[in-house]
């Protein structure tokens, strides 16, 4: 993120060194009422938005909010702007249409605003950014702002993704990044065996080339003509039809529902997205702790997690469920009510050392010695 710091008021313009003068300029100037040219005028405001005067600050930031669109493009398409200029305003304007167009065109915009717009902006502007490939892989945070930004289309992301993937460059900030480049190079391969199978095919057939050219309509289609698939809109697809990463990308920011049904994924990585992300309640926890079908590696992790554990129905279901690390179970035994303790002493679906743990509690809590 790019840090908001003061302009050298000297490498300005002489009409923006006078209103930023002592005098009342100034405060014309934080009112949006000095005749200045865009840049300048945008220069002058981002200055006095960081004065010490804190009221010529607050006037300058609302006057800065409400500057029309033609003159923030006037300004925001110069290649002499400043950086950390542009940086303001694009996060207080930079969702307008006309703004962001002129933003994005600036060929001295930094890398650093590129990616905090895509981490918050639509999915049409989020396409526009992943449209630069060359800033994308030179500055793979943009790839990771556009993977955590709800609004952005899957299919996009996917290919900013293989993009990273196909050049070798490490998209930072993502969970479990190694195991969607092995996944992507792996979907590659085999891709590159279906093709010389079909080429054998057709090699076998007398020269016949229909089984390599019958896609080839399909895919000269135009991609604009293709619907886009959206993050709210892939849980209502069939899991299958999702790309790993897309799963891992779901599993991530979609709702209870999609972690529900992700959760149970066989890809250990898709699993393990889904019981770390940042939705998952400790109530949503509790219900995935006693699912003795899912993957012991969830059951750990939810375990091993102590805002999880906190509740006292995560600790009986874990210390029920077989899949629980004996480690843990033996961890959680103590917390437990006797008469659940009970029931596990007498339970054989769990590890018999937890068994003999849960007889040995209840021997000490009834003033006996373990036998």
């Amino acid at each position: 993120m790019i840090e908001h710091t003061p302009l050298e008021v000297a490498q300005l313009s002489a009409a923006a060194q006078k209103a930023l003068g002592p005098g009342p300029g100034k405060m014309m100037a934080s009112r949006g009422m000095a005749p200045l040219p865009p840049v300048d005028q945008l220069s002058v405001l981002y200055q006095i938005i960081l004065d010490n005067d804190q009221a010529l600050a607050k006037s300058a930031r609302e006057t800065a909010a409400k500057l029309p669109d033609t003159l923030l493009a006037a300004a925001l398409v110069n290649g002499t702007l400043d950086r950390r200029v542009i940086d303001y305003f694009a996060q207080v304007a930079g969702n307008r249409p006309t703004v962001f167009d002129a933003i994005v065109q600036n060929p001295t915009i930094a890398d650093e605003t590129l990616a905090t717009m895509a981490g918050k902006l639509g999915a049409n502007e989020v396409d526009r950014i992943a449209g630069n490939e060359q800033r994308l892989l030179r500055h793979p945070q943009i790839i990771a702002a556009m993977y955590m930004n709800r609004e952005a289309r899957m299919s996009t992301v996917d290919r900013a993704v293989e993009l990273a993937v196909r050049n070798n460059v490490r998209v930072p900030g993502l969970a479990a990044w190694d195991e969607i480049a092995r996944a992507i190079q792996s979907e590659k391969l085999q891709a590159g065996a279906d093709q010389d199978a079909l080429f054998a095919t057709a090699a076998n057939a007398g020269g016949d080339d229909t089984a390599l050219t019958q896609g080839d309509a399909e895919a000269a289609r135009d991609e604009d003509e293709l619907e886009p698939i959206a993050l709210e809109q892939a849980k209502e697809l069939p899991i299958s039809e999702l790309s790993m990463p897309a799963k891992i990308r779901l599993a991530t920011l979609g709702n209870a529902f999609a972690r529900g049904q992700l959760i149970r994924d066989h890809m250990r990585v898709v699993a393990m997205a889904a019981v770390k992300s940042p939705g998952v309640t400790e109530f949503e926890a509790s219900r995935y702790a006693g699912n003795q079908a899912l993957s012991a590696d969830v059951i750990s992790y939810i375990a091993g997690k102590r805002e999880f554990t906190k509740l006292y129905g995560t600790k009986y279901a874990l210390c029920r469920n077989p899949k629980t690390p004996i480690s843990e179970s033996m961890r959680l035994l103590p917390f437990l009510r006797e008469k659940d303790i009970i029931k596990i002493s007498k339970s054989k679906g769990v590890p018999s050392a937890v068994v003999q743990q849960a007889r040995k509690l209840l021997s000490q809590r009834r003033g006996g010695k373990p036998s």
